[in-house]
């Protein structure tokens, strides 16, 4: 599956963005999808993750209450609502598509990746 990522941009500090994956190739609906980050000088972080069937949903504590992860398989694509931004939410956004069993959180189940979107918060 070839995964790309949109929706990046420079927002200020309490603002909104949402950010899209579109997915090709292979059948969409038969992966688990997560969305990671990774600042600068810092490791790739998880974000947030979504069940084959968007029925379940996972959030890292950081941006709980704040992010929605979602998806439309008819649509093929990922989305990550993002509100009340932080400077500290400053990072390059990466999709990720995973093939294991269960959802995962960590960079290393994940099988495909995308090219990443910069999101830039401002104070």
């Amino acid at each position: 599956v070839q995964l790309q990522a949109f929706g990046g941009g420079l927002v200020q500090a309490g603002g909104s963005l949402r950010l899209s994956c579109a997915a090709s190739g292979r059948a969409f609906s038969a992966y688990h999808m997560g969305w990671f980050r990774q600042a600068p000088g810092k490791e790739r972080e998880f974000v947030a993750a979504i069940s084959r069937s968007g029925v379940s949903t996972y959030d890292a504590d950081s941006v709980k209450g704040r992010f929605t992860i979602s998806r439309d398989n008819a649509k093929n694509t990922v989305y990550l609502q993002m509100n009340s931004l932080k400077p500290e939410d400053t990072a390059v956004y990466y999709c990720a598509a995973d093939m294991a069993l269960v959802v995962g959180t960590t960079p290393h189940t994940h099988d495909y990746w995308g090219q990443g979107t910069l999101v830039t918060v401002s104070s």
